[in-house]
Parts: C-alpha cells; structure tokens; sequence
C-alpha cells in the first residue's frame, strides 16, 4: 500500500509542475511556444476551469483560481505522503494538513495585499507620479481593499488617504496574526485528537 501511494504522490507532483508551469506560460501571451503549450492546455486547463468557475475566488482584478488549485494539488500530495509513510490517514491528520494548506493560501493573500499597500504608502508619501501604468494598477488593486476596510471600521465616509492606508496595512497585519494563531491552535488540538 506503502508504495502505491507514493507512485501516486510523485504522479501528483509531476502534475502539480506541469500545472506550475501552464500558469507560468500565461505571463507571456502571445509567445509562441508551439506543441508543448498545446500539450499542458490540454492537460492542465480541465484541472484549472474547474476553479475557474467559482466567482468566490475571483477579487476584482485578480483571479486567485490559480493558487487554490495549486493548493488543492498541494494538499492531495501531502496526504498521499503521509498515507504511504504511516500507512493510515486520519481525519485528524486530514484537518490539520486542511488547516495548513488554507494556510498557505491565505497568508500569501495576506501578504500580497500588505505589500501593494505598503507600495500604495511608500507612493503616497513620496510624492510619485501615480498616473504612471505602474501605479495605476497598483492603485487599481489596492483601492477595493482600502475601500472595504474602511467601510468595515468607519461606515461613515473618513478623509485621509494616508490614514486610510496605514488603516488597512495595520488590520491586514493584525487579520494575518490572528488568522495565523487560530490555525495553529487548531493544529495543535487536531494533532492531539484521537481520530
């Protein structure tokens, strides 16, 4: 059973880097890059338009489909490897490898947000061109977040853009700490269960 597992998990990795690079591929539209793209199409986008479909997953400008179904990849493979290393699975150890891979998406969600703010601050203050292509979609990505943030904590409209900034930095900081000590909570409780 041990090794049926682990065929499947290094069959799920090579899938997983082909799906890695599809995305990568789709950086550069209008490359040519002849049999080989047509070949990781038709592998990989069945896989990525069934995330696709989900609007849940889709903030605005940006289409986070990509990463959860890497993610989902991700945790496929982990819970392979374990099965093939402990020769079981347990629910416990299902949640917890869940609780890890929501984790993983969301701390990078976090993250990207916190840097385009903190761009959004470092522009504001410095005085940049913010009618630059640059700063445009910087803006174009950081305003719904500012926005909801804002109108979460203050329902009345606030002036200040600065303030505004520094407001939604530091509640996406504090978010990304709490989301982070309830999970690893959960771990450690899941890790202890006896199922």
């Amino acid at each position: 059973m041990a090794y049926v597992m682990n065929v499947l998990a290094g069959i799920l990795s090579v899938y997983t880097l082909l799906v890695f690079i599809r995305l990568l591929l789709t950086w550069f539209p209008g490359s040519n890059f002849g049999g080989v793209y047509y070949f990781l199409c038709s592998v990989c986008d069945p896989y990525l338009n069934w995330f696709r479909r989900f609007r849940l997953f889709k903030n605005s400008p940006l289409d986070f489909s990509p990463l959860i179904a890497l993610a989902v990849l991700s945790l496929a493979h982990q819970v392979l490897v374990y099965w093939g290393a402990l020769g079981r699975i347990s629910v416990a150890l299902v949640l917890a490898l869940l609780l890890g891979a929501a984790w993983s998406i969301l701390s990078w969600v976090f993250g990207f947000f916190i840097v385009i703010l903190i761009l959004r601050t470092i522009a504001f203050l410095g005085n940049c061109n913010i009618y630059s292509p640059f700063w445009r979609f910087v803006d174009f990505i950081a305003q719904p977040v500012i926005y909801r943030i804002t109108r979460i904590f203050f329902p009345r409209r606030i002036t200040g853009y600065l303030f505004r900034l520094i407001l939604s930095i530091a509640v996406l900081l504090i978010l990304a700490a709490a989301l982070w000590a309830v999970i690893r909570f959960g771990q450690g409780a899941l890790a202890g269960a006896p199922f």
